[in-house]
């Protein structure tokens, strides 16, 4: 899983770590990022299409088979269309898009060998509802890309057991987000560690294929 050192992967990890998966963790290369319930952990800049390659050679090497890929990694920029320069769309495509492309892209062959496999990503709420992308032009673009290419995914592999689903939360409840909002009501937000239990739930039901859960919490 990529982003397991944030807040919400943190959660994905503790939670996949109690049902008893292996925890392959990825975490942004020379910060010193920690995963304590991780059962290894390589650090990787997901948005580098070469070093996805590198370690996706290394991980057929290591371990062969994969279950899930959970990719929390994402970034959020503020701005209008006026504001938002393309060196702005390139930061959150990077970011929101091909951190998640060149996984799936790297892995794909591997799921299909096996006809099986779950893939989770992370959507938004502006780039499912367009009076919330207002002022968030660049992050609600590509993370709309996201919903996109999960549609295309599901033709690809609807002969398969091979599934897509994307987690769409509101507000998280982190430590950041409370320092930024002081004055916001945290109990109406969404904790991680339900996302983290959707995301469980999503791998763990078959009969569910290509869905999106939206975790708005009490809006």
């Amino acid at each position: 899983m990529t982003g397991a050192a944030g807040n919400l992967g943190t959660a994905v990890v503790e939670k996949f770590k109690r049902e008893g998966y292996r925890i392959i963790a990825l975490v942004r290369p020379d910060e010193d990022q920690e995963v304590e319930e991780a059962d290894d952990v390589y650090e990787v800049d997901v948005t580098d299409e070469k070093a996805v390659e590198e370690f996706i050679r290394e991980y057929n090497l290591q371990y062969g088979e994969l279950d899930a890929l959970a990719m929390i990694v994402g970034g959020f920029a503020m701005g209008g269309i006026t504001d938002t320069s393309q060196n702005d769309l390139d930061q959150q495509l990077k970011l929101n898009f091909f951190s998640a492309f060149h996984l799936v892209k790297g892995f794909l062959p591997t799921m299909k060998n096996q006809k099986k496999g779950t893939l989770l990503f992370v959507g938004a709420m502006s780039a499912l509802e367009a009076d919330g992308a207002v002022g968030k032009v660049a992050y609600s673009l590509s993370k709309k890309l996201i919903f996109d290419f999960v549609e295309i995914l599901g033709e690809e592999t609807k002969k398969t057991s091979i599934r897509s689903h994307i987690f769409v939360p509101g507000i998280i409840d982190t430590p950041t987000n409370r320092e930024s909002m002081p004055d916001a009501d945290f109990t109406k937000w969404v904790a991680p560690k339900d996302i983290a239990e959707a995301m469980h739930f999503a791998v763990n039901t078959a009969s569910l294929q290509n869905t999106i859960f939206k975790l708005y919490g009490e809006v």
